[in-house]
């Protein structure tokens, strides 16, 4: 699309919403200062680089077989280099442990420690970004059985316990190398898949082993702790010892962030609801924005109802400086590099579209029982000028715009994810 035609429909739009009271050129650079944390494991299928175990040992499971899947450390920063060219705005990477580098050396996960992922830290220094960290919970023979940190074994418990307080250290010290703070996230697969009788004592222990591993006080500018619920999952579909309860009973005890994930509660329940609520007891939150159908099945972010409702709740509550956006999908039906793109993508613009919207306004006519015209006005809001909006701040951003980058894509395929295979 030429420059002129974007600038020209800019025009356009900036005095359609200068009418409402917007200010296109604030919300754009409102946004410039939000970024997204990009989910490493979209380019690999949750693979990683330590092959210890399945998928299956920790109720994952990506499906689809496309051609052009990262095999190494080397082409998987290579592929989030593309998506954040085409990405517009500054983000961040979201790194799982199991993607640590160790030529060739077999390194216990109770082992790592921050040389082993010196490449990923030297990386984003070098494109300016921060990272967030998480433990790998699954994908290894002590996590086969379906339990981990709520273990009844001691010794395997004691395991998994280290590999958090070894997580938290690297998460810290990537906090320290970088400048910005990590986010180190917790989630776990502990559950059981059919009927069961005890609840509480799996739960007892998973409080006693996070108390362990958030025992070592850590400088909360440089990393800080956050604690993911699931309403069930592979092999967990009765029951799971992390549930939102247990969670946030946690987290408002223990001031850690509680990360809302949004394929992981009921198929009809959505997070946009819970974050007012959560953020009266809590500073921060993170979220891990995914998309189910009809399950937790991570398919790749689209702008749904769900998606707007949640960039809704974070502009119009004015959380944006508290809430922690990340995304988690794994869709190897489709091109990788295409699919973290287009995830990626939504969830911009539909931060854009909430930065687009007069809450003032809005706001006043709920506060004088005005329904009528809060309703009234939502829905013209619907069909103004946002994606001319979107295509000048691609534009600005040095993203490409419209369908363009599909071009793009087409030719990284052709040129690089195809030599893979």
């Amino acid at each position: 699309m030429k420059q002129a035609a974007i600038e020209s429909a800019y025009r356009l739009a900036q005095e359609r919403y200068a009418e409402l009271g917007v200010d296109t050129e604030k919300a754009m650079r409102v946004l410039a200062g939000v970024p997204i944390s990009l989910h490493c494991w979209q380019g690999d299928d949750v693979g990683g680089f330590e092959n210890q175990g399945s998928l299956a040992d920790g109720g994952i499971m990506a499906t689809g077989n496309y051609p052009g899947k990262a095999r190494n450390a080397d082409e998987l920063r290579a592929d989030l280099e593309e998506v954040l060219s085409m990405a517009p705005g500054r983000h961040r990477l979201n790194l799982h442990a199991i993607y640590l580098e160790t030529d060739g050396r077999r390194v216990e996960r109770d082992q790592i420690d921050v040389a082993h992922f010196e490449r990923w830290i030297d990386w984003a220094k070098s494109l300016g970004i921060g990272m967030d960290f998480n433990p790998t919970f699954f994908a290894h023979p002590k996590a086969a059985d379906g339990f981990t940190l709520a273990h009844g074994d001691e010794g395997i418990r004691r395991f998994w316990i280290d590999h958090g307080i070894a997580c938290r250290r690297i998460g810290q010290e990537i906090g320290r190398r970088l400048g910005t703070t990590c986010i180190t996230n917790f989630w776990i697969p502990d559950g059981y898949k059919d009927v069961t009788v005890d609840r509480l004592a799996p739960r007892r222990r998973l409080r006693e082993s996070l108390d362990a591993i958030f025992a070592e006080p850590i400088d909360p500018a440089l990393n800080r702790d956050a604690i993911e619920s699931k309403l069930f999952g592979i092999g967990s579909e009765s029951y799971v010892v992390g549930s939102h309860e247990f969670y946030l009973g946690y987290a408002v005890r223990n001031n850690k962030l509680l990360c809302l994930d949004a394929g992981h509660f009921h198929p009809t329940e959505t997070i946009a609801d819970k974050i007012s609520s959560v953020l009266l007891f809590l500073e921060e939150i993170l979220l891990h924005v995914s998309r189910g159908v009809r399950w937790d099945s991570d398919h790749v972010v689209t702008a749904t109802d769900d998606l707007r409702a949640i960039a809704e709740e974070i502009v119009r509550g004015e959380f944006l400086d508290r809430v922690h956006i990340g995304l988690d999908f794994f869709d190897a039906s489709i091109n990788r590099v295409a699919a973290w793109t287009i995830g990626a993508r939504a969830m911009i613009r539909q931060l854009l579209i909430a930065l687009l919207e007069p809450t003032e306004q809005l706001r006043e006519m709920e506060a004088a029982g005005d329904f009528t015209s809060r309703l009234a006005m939502i829905e013209e809001l619907k069909t103004l000028p946002f994606g001319a909006v979107w295509d000048y701040y691609c534009m600005a951003n040095d993203a490409m715009v419209g369908a363009d980058w599909l071009i793009e894509m087409q030719r990284y395929e052709s040129e690089v994810l195809s030599q893979r295979e």
